[in-house]
């Protein structure tokens, strides 16, 4: 599948992502701890929207095959379990009426070490990584509520830039609408499909899972359209 126009326009939001991160950087380098070898945000637990599931996906298996494919699979299968499970349980308090915010806060203090993190810290994926792993090292806000890394330098109350991650993600959300839109997907939903990188990175995104209709499926849907318009027109 070709999506070579619209990934444009999400590696603009990457470029700001980026030029946001370093300028912050610069302003408060005392405050952003961020290092080669420094891996706390390997360890976090989020989810990633559609396009960058697939433009991660296409750039993974362009780097990576055979046996070195495998292994690196391997590793993203066994962090996925991992998640399940988390997420599995969350499901299961929510269910049972805990408090939503405090279940979000048990996952975020979770801990599970990222498929793409090597043997020496150093991200195999580093050219194309997510947004947020991108950002965070500096201040971010969601639903209101700010957050940082704590390996870093800012101090709680006081006032810094901070990015807002929902303006990124409806930015996100609004592309992966496009891409599903001019695939023609069957599925409506899976623009506002969020999944972690492990299982977009085990994820084959082929005609099948992108629910594109087959030559026998659109012939059948034009029938019906005609048929509705030779009605309304009796």
């Amino acid at each position: 599948m070709e999506f070579s126009t619209l990934f444009e326009k999400y590696k603009k939001i990457v470029d700001s992502a980026d030029k946001v991160f370093e300028q912050i950087k610069k302003e408060y380098s005392d405050c952003v701890s961020c290092k080669i070898e420094c891996s706390d945000c390997c360890h976090a637990l989020f989810d990633i929207s559609f396009v960058e599931a697939l433009y991660i996906s296409q750039g993974f298996r362009e780097k990576f095959n055979g046996p070195e494919l495998d292994k690196l699979l391997d590793k993203a299968n066994k962090a996925d379990r991992k998640i399940y499970k988390l997420k599995k349980e969350a499901y299961k308090d929510f269910k049972e009426g805990k408090d939503e915010t405090a279940i979000f806060e048990k996952i975020a203090e979770e801990r599970i070490r990222c498929p793409m993190l090597n043997d020496s810290d150093q991200c195999d994926i580093y050219e194309f990584r997510p947004i947020t792993c991108r950002l965070y090292g500096v201040p971010t806000a969601i639903g209101g509520k700010g957050h940082t890394c704590g390996l870093s330098g800012f101090k709680k109350g006081q006032s810094y830039p901070t990015v807002n991650l929902d303006a990124i993600h409806q930015a996100l959300f609004n592309i992966s609408s496009e891409i599903v839109k001019q695939i023609g997907s069957k599925y409506s939903g899976l623009s506002e499909m969020v999944v972690p990188l492990s299982m977009a990175l085990l994820t084959v995104y082929d005609e099948e899972y992108l629910g594109i209709k087959s030559e026998e499926e659109k012939k059948g849907l034009t029938d019906e359209e005609n048929r509705k318009d030779a009605e309304s027109g009796q």
